[in-house]
Formats: C-alpha cells, sequence, structure tokens
C-alpha cells in the first residue's frame, strides 16, 4: 500500500486514534455495565438477606399478664430438627376444641398486630384451648431464617402433631397473614385439622412477590423483582411455589375455612382471599371487613370478629 492509500483510508476512517477512541468508549461502557449490573446483585442480595433474616422481635409479655392460665411448651417442626416454643392457654371451662394460632411474618406467638392475646382470652372465655407458638426463626424457637409460609408448614404440622398427641378435642387454625396462608398448607395435609380462620392470606406466594414485591423493599420492580425471586430460593434452599394455599385447597374441601380480609387492605389485597373463597364457596365462607389496614379487622370489629370466629368454629363441632 503506497502513501496515497494510506491517506485516503486515513481519510475515510479516521486512522487509528479515531478507531481507539472508540474502542475506549465500548470498553468504558461494558465496564459500566458491569458495575450496574453487580451493584444491582448486590442490593438485591442485601434486600434477600433483610427478608429472609428480619429483626427478631422478642417474647416480652406473658399470658400472665392478662391473668390466663398457660403452660409453656415445646416440640418440633416436622422436618425434625427444628425445635419450637409456645403455650398452651386453658379455658376457664371445659375446652371443646383447640385452636392454634399462627402469626404473621415477622411476628411471635402473641402477634402484635391482630392482637393475639385479646382475641386469645375472648376465645378462652367461650371454652376453646389456645395453641401459641413461634415459627421458626421468630420469638423463642430455633431457625436461621423465616421462609414466609414454605417450611413454615412443616412447624405448624409439629404444632398439630403435639396437640394432637396431648388432647382429644377436635383442632382448628387461626392464622393471619403468613400464618393463615400456611394454615390452609397444614391443613391440605393433616387430616387432624378440622377447619380454618385465614385471616388476610396470600393465595399463591410467587405470584404475590412477583406483583407486589416493590411494597416491601421499596425498590422499583425491574430489575429487582426477577432478581431478588431468583436469590431467594437459593439463599433458603426453597422452591416459592412451595407456598400456593390456592393450589391445594381441592386438598382442605370440604372441610370449611372461614376469610377475613380489610377491603382496605394495602399490603396483601382482598382480591387474594375473595379469589380462593370462589374455589369452593359451597364450603368455604368470606368475611370482608371495611375497614384499612393489613391484619387489622379484629381490631376494628373486635366483637363481631370474635362472634365470627366462635360462629364458625361452634358449627364445625355441631357437625
Amino acid at each position: 500500500m503506497g502513501p496515497t492509500e494510506i491517506n485516503r483510508e486515513t481519510a475515510i476512517n479516521g486512522g487509528p486514534k479515531k478507531w481507539s477512541r472508540k474502542k475506549l468508549v465500548y470498553s468504558t461502557l461494558a465496564v459500566l455495565l458491569l458495575l450496574i449490573a453487580a451493584a444491582c446483585i448486590a442490593i438485591s442480595i442485601y434486600v434477600g438477606t433483610n427478608l429472609t433474616k428480619p429483626a427478631k422481635k422478642p417474647i416480652d409479655i406473658s399470658p400472665s399478664d392478662y391473668e390466663m392460665d398457660y403452660q409453656d411448651i415445646e416440640f418440633y417442626s416436622n422436618d425434625a430438627k427444628t425445635k419450637l416454643a409456645g403455650w398452651v392457654l386453658e379455658p376457664p371451662v371445659p375446652a371443646k376444641m383447640n385452636v392454634i394460632f399462627a402469626h404473621g411474618y415477622k411476628g411471635n406467638r402473641y402477634e402484635e398486630n391482630i392482637p393475639f392475646m385479646p382475641l386469645a382470652n375472648n376465645l378462652l372465655a367461650k371454652g376453646y384451648r389456645i395453641v401459641m407458638f413461634d415459627f421458626r426463626y421468630a420469638g423463642e424457637s430455633e431457625g436461621d431464617m423465616t421462609t414466609v409460609g414454605v417450611k413454615e408448614k412443616l412447624d405448624l404440622l409439629g404444632a398439630i402433631d403435639w396437640t394432637a398427641a396431648h388432647y382429644d378435642e377436635p383442632i382448628g387454625l387461626l392464622g393471619i397473614s403468613m400464618g393463615a396462608s400456611t394454615s390452609i398448607l397444614a391443613a391440605a395435609e393433616s387430616e387432624d385439622v378440622a377447619a380454618v380462620v385465614a385471616d388476610s392470606p396470600f393465595s399463591d406466594l410467587h405470584d404475590y412477590l412477583q406483583q407486589n414485591m416493590p411494597v416491601w423493599t421499596d425498590l422499583p420492580n425491574f430489575p429487582f423483582t426477577p432478581l431478588i425471586l431468583n436469590i431467594i430460593p437459593m439463599m433458603a434452599d426453597i422452591d416459592l411455589k412451595g407456598a400456593s394455599p390456592i393450589s391445594v385447597l381441592d386438598n382442605v374441601a370440604p372441610r370449611p375455612v372461614l376469610f377475613i380480609h380489610n377491603k382496605g387492605d394495602d399490603s396483601i389485597p382482598y382480591t387474594e382471599s375473595e379469589k380462593m373463597y370462589k374455589k369452593h364457596p359451597e364450603a368455604f365462607s368470606f368475611w370482608l371487613t371495611e375497614g384499612d389496614g393489613h391484619v387489622k379487622s379484629f381490631e376494628q370489629y373486635s366483637e363481631e370478629y370474635v362472634e365470627k370466629v366462635s360462629t364458625f368454629f361452634d358449627g364445625v363441632l355441631q357437625q
């Protein structure tokens, strides 16, 4: 190639310097994209850790503070390795039924959100023995993380087995939020459960988180929701689709389920309960309250709540 041809190529392509500048720009963009991707993954891991290992609330009250007769209990989850702690509250009259309370995400056995203690006191007066316990990684129970219902199902099955081994009366479940969904999952696998009260459940954990992750993380849906949904199962060794109450309802019916949900619930929409109720309306019932907030129906409609729940369980006992 002669000098004239070289000059012509330089004029057309801008020469080696221009090509070097393009390579620098492309390399810089690639590095920036990698840094952004790494930052998004790091944030997702941090958020996933916080979601599966939230701050634990200590057990700082006792049923004796409410003048309730109780005993401390310990039993194992159905994973046969996680020891769980709880209370049995005895009614002042002969017990006609055992009701196992199942608390929500980030809660513990006395669940402040609803709250459980006043509800238990009302049900005790009506002859219901109450079993309260801490799910894994809550209160005084063992466990290294919460799985939002996937492994908590095994914990509740452990509580059901313990109750059935110690008492002859029928067993009902009353769960809120995560505990409500877990109660449905456990009832589908245990014939010892006669009925379920499910207050503000989600219908499918994976689908719910896919649609509502920003509610819990305050992060943009993209790219963080898909990242977190892939990271959490790896961190917790779970399949999020293992917590899908709506997929097991055929194994619960014809046993009755009372769904309770606040119309103004901005954490888990009431439509989650509504679509589960519609799966078996001949066996299930649905009380949609007109208030606001998540699991606030008892707080806002206390007398009616106790009446609805006790009437529901009484009806089960009469069948």
